[in-house]
């Protein structure tokens, strides 16, 4: 059931995204695009609900109850800019707006754009690090928690991975290349 409500809550995401950016910009009816967006967050609550009752019921800690907390986490660290990246190139697309905004490609420019990328993806993995931490607690001493504890290790890969690409922009900045060079 959690696996399934996961899967509906990604679809969810995207039908609300695409209804809200339709009324806003081809149906022109803006405050009911956002108020279509703003129903957003909503998914995640049932979802995290769904786990909590699934948990209390008795069901055993497993890989699902850590996906759910994952694609939480992930949603609420990553949806809003997410929203903006859709938002920008509907818009340009459909309703005459300008460009999409690139990313700087060289320089501190770039350094600064990696580490809020970095920061971003470091959030998201914390707040599942952490939904998956009140899991555990949730259960208690006396469930299995072994595949809580395996997501918790994955996160924190995440995580310091994103550092590690962040670092590397700090340490060795993208340059332009040199007239002349291959």
């Amino acid at each position: 059931m959690i696996v399934t409500l996961v899967v509906a809550c990604e679809i969810g995401f995207w039908v609300l995204l695409a209804a809200g950016l339709s009324l806003r910009y081809l149906a022109r009816m803006p405050r009911t695009g956002v108020a279509a967006l703003l129903l957003e967050p909503v998914l995640e609550l049932v979802l995290l609900i769904a786990t909590a009752i699934d948990l209390r019921n008795g069901a055993t800690a497993d890989w699902k109850h850590g996906l759910a907390a994952v694609y939480i986490g992930f949603s609420v660290a990553l949806g809003h800019s997410t929203i903006k990246w859709v938002d920008q190139r509907f818009a340009h697309r459909f309703a005459g707006g300008p460009p999409p905004v690139k990313p700087p490609k060289y320089g501190m420019a770039r350094t600064v754009h990696e580490w809020r990328t970095a920061g971003k993806w470091i959030l998201a993995s914390a707040i599942a690090i952490g939904l998956l931490q009140c899991a555990a607690w949730y259960v208690g001493g006396s469930g299995d928690i072994s595949s809580l504890r395996e997501w918790q290790t994955r996160m924190l890969w995440v995580a310091g991975i994103n550092l590690a690409i962040a670092l590397s922009y700090t340490l060795w900045p993208k340059q332009p290349k040199k007239d002349g060079a291959p």
